[in-house]
């Protein structure tokens, strides 16, 4: 019988509560869909495993350790699920990492990132939905997302178009690294006399950005920007993870995962 593995791939984060909460839920609801396969850990970013190994002493591999120690186990078949929300440069960099083992393997395939289709984008405005509080209608939403310098940030303001033609015209998402940005946001609701802001990340694990950059009690967070324009800001801390309807999109990818092939 041929030895399978799922590897599940995701940026990272040192905030151990909401790892428990996002990272490990979603592995944990991928590892149950497959429950043939060997679960195996990833992340792709370098400077939070090296902070993990300092302060917790915790080995986590990236991705090209990962398979080449399942190589080296005599696994034949590779299921990879990133927990990536857009196809930007983390998971650029995880596929053509795979490229270098796709002869390895006797198949190793990919799912998709959270925002490829344009169901996905559906299925994450009504998702993000779940968590709304029942009456918005005097509040604006405003979601924080990471942003990029990759084209594929293009998926941010495809999302807030979305969730405009889904019918939550008071939701607005404005990226750390991106466009759009807050300045965005006041330029698209400057004529808007609602001064009840509710902030909510738009990132799978409410980690570093969520707490300083959304919420800390430095002069430049978006809290206390807002607060000094005059708004009354409250907040609901939730990672993306936490959501089941997030984490059900990420196990349709996996169960959709295209095959590595010579040509690819």
């Amino acid at each position: 019988m041929n030895k399978k593995a799922l590897l599940v791939v995701s940026f990272g984060t040192s905030y151990d509560e909401t790892r428990k909460k996002t990272i490990d839920q979603i592995e944990m609801d991928l590892s149950k869909t497959f429950p043939e396969h060997e679960f195996r850990r990833a992340w792709t970013s370098q400077m939070i495993m090296n902070k993990i190994k300092k302060r917790d002493g915790i080995h986590i591999n990236n991705p090209t350790e990962a398979l080449e120690k399942l190589h080296s186990e005599g696994y034949d078949e590779v299921l990879i699920q990133p927990t990536h929300i857009i196809n930007g440069s983390e998971y650029e960099g995880l596929y053509h990492d795979l490229l270098n083992f796709k002869d390895k393997f006797k198949s190793i395939s990919i799912g998709n990132p959270l925002l490829t289709s344009m169901e996905d984008y559906k299925k994450v405005a009504f998702a993000m939905s779940t968590i709304f509080p029942k009456d918005t209608d005097d509040k604006l939403i405003l979601l924080m997302g990471h942003g990029s310098e990759h084209h594929a940030n293009s998926a941010y303001p495809c999302m807030d178009y979305v969730f405009n033609e889904e019918g939550y015209s008071n939701v607005y998402i404005a990226t750390v690294e991106g466009f759009p940005d807050l300045d965005t946001f006041f330029s698209q609701t400057v004529s808007n006399p609602t001064k009840n802001i509710l902030l909510i990340p738009f990132m799978i694990v409410a980690g570093d950005h969520i707490q300083n950059d959304l919420v800390g009690d430095e002069k430049d967070s978006w809290k206390n920007i807002l607060l000094s324009k005059g708004y009354n800001v409250d907040s609901i801390i939730i990672g993306m993870g936490e959501i089941q309807e997030i984490r059900d999109i990420f196990i349709e990818h996996a169960k959709k995962a295209r095959q590595l092939n010579v040509e690819s």
